[in-house]
Formats: C-alpha cells, structure tokens, sequence
C-alpha cells in the first residue's frame, strides 16, 4: 500500500481575524445602543401624543355627531398624566356620570416617566377640555378657548427636555395641531395658547 501525503485544506477563521469581528461588531453595537434608546424614547412619548390627539377627536366627533357638548377630563378629575375620560355631557356639569351622560371612552394612565400638563381650561383643580355641538373648543362660560397641552418626559433633562417634548395646540375653532418645540421661545410651538 502506497502512502501518499496529501495536503489537506482547512478553512475558518484565525484567532485573530475572529477578534477583529468580534471587536467592530462591539463597536457598531456600541454606536447603535443610544440611537435604539432615543428611537423607543421618541415613539413611546409619540403613542402617548397620538392616544390623547384621538381622545380629542373623539370628542370633537361626538358633540358634533350627537349636538350636545363632549367633554374630556382627567380621570382623577384633577392630573392628565393618571388617564383621561371623554364623554357626551348631558348635564352640561362637566363632571362624567354614568347615569346621565355617554362614555365615549376612557384611557388609562400614562408611563410614570411621561407627564401631560396644559393652559386655559385644562389646567387647574378642575381641568377640561370642553367642546360644544358645533364642534368649538370652548369655555363652561361659553366663551371661546384656544389651549395647549404639553407632553413630556420627565426624565430628561437640559437640551434633551425639548426633544423629549410634544404638545398639542387645540385652536377655539376646535381644529388642532401638534408640534415639537425647537426651544423654549419657538414661535411656532409655544406652550401659550394661540
């Protein structure tokens, strides 16, 4: 029998060509983790904006649709951040009944790091946001009521705090719109109402 030596090839990684893989896949990682953070930041502080923008609708719908006032109040009657409920006020007291008034709907809290503030008729120990059958943002007195919603993470902080901020505009004429703020005095999305 005839012994030939045959040269054999083998294939893969040297130990060094492995680290270096090892080493730019460390580094992508490294670069991508804050994009990833500031992406969940961004859509988590965007689902809270978008779930009040419909709530807002929602009302601004049924006081049309059903030609009574539509009202949305915290659910705690006095901080927007532990829920919001709306409904059709049939007593015009502002204040959800489930005897007397329809629920249209009601949402829970939002996350402990996200906060909902406004002006005009939604801030203070009592705040709403009251729109009448012909679908005006308004006032319990009758009068009109432009406002403005701010919402926030509040776990941020120095040039990250305008990043981390939406707010909704709600017009007296009861259309709205959202913004983010460049900075605190940016004329096209201050906090006062316009």
């Amino acid at each position: 029998m005839n012994m030939r030596s045959a040269k054999v090839n083998c294939s893969g990684f040297t130990l060094i060509e492995l680290m270096v893989t090892l080493t730019i896949a460390a580094i992508l990682a490294f670069v991508a983790t804050p994009s990833l953070t500031t992406y969940k930041r961004n859509a988590e502080l965007t689902s809270a904006t978008n779930t009040m923008v419909s709530a807002i609708n929602a009302a601004r719908g049924e006081a049309m649709k059903r030609g009574m006032n539509a009202v949305i109040v915290p659910s705690d009657g006095t901080t927007w951040s532990n829920g919001w409920v709306v409904f059709v006020d049939a007593n015009r007291n502002r204040t959800y009944e489930a005897a007397t008034d329809t629920l249209v709907l009601s949402q829970g809290a939002v996350s402990s790091y996200i906060s909902v503030a406004g002006n005009g008729s939604a801030t203070g120990t009592t705040p709403y946001i009251l729109y009448d059958a012909s679908g005006y943002a308004k006032l319990a007195s009758g009068a009109f009521s432009p406002l403005t919603l701010n919402i926030s993470r509040n776990d941020v902080s120095g040039s990250n705090v305008y990043d981390q901020t939406r707010r909704i505009k709600i017009a007296s004429t009861g259309s709205l719109r959202t913004c983010k703020p460049a900075s605190a005095t940016d004329a096209n999305c201050l906090a006062a109402a316009d």
